[in-house]
């Protein structure tokens, strides 16, 4: 049995939850997103207390394992579209600068050239102060993956701390060269 997929997941007052052939729709203030999930293998149900629940209906250790795969899947999915998910990066180091010029994120990060990062439609991008980016967005998976694609551009290093990092990451610090 999945401890995961066991519990139930309650719904909020502002999200629309749908059961379709093999799709379950979430739609709330944030945004809209479908879930493919195969209804030959998994049993979605919603009470009249407004939770979800997903049960199988074949019990091997795959599907036992998916259980609780697609249990977390929705639950993002719900919190996704009532609350959102934010990230917080910081760049720390001497010239580094973020900027957003139209639909990119411009990037100055002490190469001999910026950089420029597309912003994707569903990701909303705000550069607080100039080493300061927050990336807002209603799914965690791309949210995370946007995160990481910046961070990817100039990845911390241990002796100075310079290059981005996410807000409250710690980094393992190395003392330099001895005389």
């Amino acid at each position: 049995m999945s401890k995961i997929g066991k519990k139930k997941i309650l719904i909020p007052k502002e999200v629309k939850v749908s059961i379709n052939s093999d799709n379950v729709d979430i739609k709330g203030p944030y945004g809209d997103k479908k879930i493919n999930l195969d209804t030959k293998t998994f049993e979605v149900d919603i009470n009249e207390n407004k939770e979800l629940s997903i049960k199988p209906k074949i019990k091997n250790d795959y599907f036992k394992k998916m259980w609780g795969t697609n249990r977390s899947l929705l639950n993002s999915t719900i919190i996704g579209v009532s609350k959102g998910y934010e990230k917080i990066l910081e760049m720390s180091g001497v010239g580094y600068r973020a900027a957003i010029k139209g639909n990119c994120l411009n990037l100055q990060l002490g190469y001999s050239h910026d950089i420029d990062f597309e912003i994707p439609e569903d990701v909303k991008i705000i550069v607080e102060k100039q080493t300061t980016i927050k990336i807002n967005g209603f799914d965690k998976q791309q949210v995370g993956m946007v995160a990481s694609k910046i961070k990817s551009f100039r990845p911390p290093e241990p002796y100075k701390g310079k290059g981005i990092k996410e807000k409250g990451e710690h980094l393992l610090r190395k003392e330099g060269k001895k005389k």
